[in-house]
């Protein structure tokens, strides 16, 4: 680690402060149709810093130049930098830049220049080569394979990017400097972390000896918009008006909930969706390894895993949290996501007077998701029989909604679920809303449309006794749309 980086860890990190989906762009009537308030505008692409992305080919001059710029700033200036006055740090970059220009005779253009100050900026206030990344509202995953490529996913689709890192080293630095923010580390010994940006990004590093090919690093963006339900209706056609009526109403009406899907299906976005729809009045608390959740209630309480510490101590894992949890009366818990023994504690927490609370799992469909609960609760090593788990998921878990990632990289609420008991010692479920994919379009993406089962819920009467009028009509299937009408 450089000079500059150990001067950089003797500063206070600033909080992170509030990022990714706030609150709800549009409040759901009760009636079976999805009408956001006027006037509600097709959402922009954010206003973000023009930046153009350097390719990886730069001039060895080029280089040369920013390796001793970046090399003067931190022999005069290391004790003065500080890294809340950005402007400032730019201009004594400038003035540096200015000096080397006089003393090697060397011409650069303007943009050139520009381009010049901006890097030795990123590298020393920054995350280097990826700042340019970051700020491209279009980039949802950046993905380095290794210091030479780097992908990056732009709707739904993976594409090289021309940026790369300098060295391994200079991505080396770039990932001790994400780490150290949220207090973790990573080296030989422990060669893999998860850690955040303070945006709320969730970023994934694995170093040598663990991969093969160079440190590799990924980082899947945390949006800066406030999304709501009216955006993943109308903008992004994740959801149907009906089911999205039907959700809010299950929300309000506080049953159990479990978001089901694959990595990068979009779990966590519609948990913050459907986290609007709970009253501001009630006490919320979230369990998470990495802080991702960003509810908008003021009564919030935020936890966090632990991961033990250098002598191998201090690890504080999120089955302890969620046992936290229940005892500083929550309303409703929220926990991130179940990969392990808290699975058993969350589902005795949905049993013990925490109705309406939520968490996501990795699964393909609702019955893998049901298998998945049953094994993660056996992971809590109590030795219980079969029989006891699946009667406690078919009490616990009232809703799986699953969502899923279809081809061509559109995200969509591929079916909802209602658990309605056990029968014949299995977990008996029924379908209520499916997304029915009928063809690919000529950009090579999954459509269809979203249709009810023609089940009716078996929790009516809960729904009228919670006041929340769930229309019977959003049950009733509907009828293929014309091919211009699929999505």
């Amino acid at each position: 680690m450089g000079l500059l980086d150990r001067v950089k860890q003797n500063q206070t990190v600033p909080p992170a402060g509030p990022a990714g989906n706030g609150p709800a762009t549009a409040t759901l009537p009760g009636a079976p149709t999805y009408t956001p308030p006027a006037p509600v505008a097709q959402p922009a692409v954010p206003a973000a810093p023009a930046r153009t992305v350097v390719g990886g080919d730069l001039s060895p001059a080029f280089t040369a130049a920013k390796v001793q710029i970046h090399a003067k700033l931190i022999e005069k200036f290391a004790d003065e930098i500080d890294s809340s006055n950005k402007s400032g740090v730019r201009e004594k970059i400038l003035e540096l830049a200015e000096e080397y220009f006089r003393s090697t005779a060397m011409t650069m253009t303007k943009n050139d220049k520009e381009r010049l100050v901006e890097s030795v900026l990123d590298d020393v206030l920054g995350l280097g080569p990826l700042e340019a990344l970051l700020a491209d509202p279009s980039i949802t995953e950046i993905m380095a394979n290794h210091p030479k490529q780097i992908y990056v996913e732009k709707s739904g689709e993976p594409i090289l990017s021309s940026v790369t890192f300098e060295s391994e080293r200079q991505m080396r630095q770039v990932i001790d400097r994400i780490v150290s923010l949220v207090g973790r580390r990573v080296d030989e010994s422990t060669p893999i972390c998860d850690a955040r940006l303070k945006d709320g990004s969730r970023v994934n590093v694995v170093i040598p000896p663990i991969a093969l090919k160079g440190p590799a690093l990924t980082i899947r963006k945390f949006a800066k918009e406030k999304w709501g339900p009216a955006d993943i209706v109308n903008r992004f056609r994740s959801s149907s008006p009906d089911i999205m009526t039907f959700l809010r109403s299950c929300v309000r009406a506080r049953l159990n909930i479990l978001v089901s899907g694959g990595t990068g299906s979009g779990k966590t976005t519609l948990l913050n969706i459907l986290s609007t729809f709970i009253p501001e009045t009630e006490r919320l608390i979230t369990a998470e390894d990495a802080a991702e959740l960003q509810l908008q209630q003021p009564h919030w309480i935020q936890l966090e895993s632990r991961p033990p510490n250098v002598e191998g101590k201090g690890a504080v894992p999120i089955r302890e949290l969620v046992k936290t949890c229940l005892r500083m009366r929550p309303d409703r818990i929220i926990v991130g996501e179940c990969r392990g023994g808290e699975a058993l504690d969350m589902l005795q927490a949905m049993n013990t007077g925490h109705d309406g609370s939520m968490s996501t799992v990795h699964a393909n469909n609702p019955k893998e998701c049901l298998v998945r609960l049953e094994t993660l609760v056996l992971q809590a090593g109590q030795d219980l029989p079969s029989r006891a788990i699946r009667e406690t998921i078919g009490s616990a878990i009232h809703l799986i909604v699953q969502q899923s990632r279809l081809r061509g990289g559109v995200r969509r609420i591929v079916s909802v679920a209602e658990v309605i008991g056990i029968k014949d010692g299995e977990v008996q479920y029924q379908e209520l809303f499916t997304f029915k994919q009928v063809g690919v379009s000529p950009e090579g993406k999954a459509v269809g449309y979203h249709t009810a089962t023609g089940a009716l819920p078996m929790r009516m009467e809960h729904f009228r006794s919670e006041g929340e009028e769930v229309s019977e009509q959003l049950f009733v299937p509907g009828k293929q749309p014309s091919p211009d009408k699929l999505y």
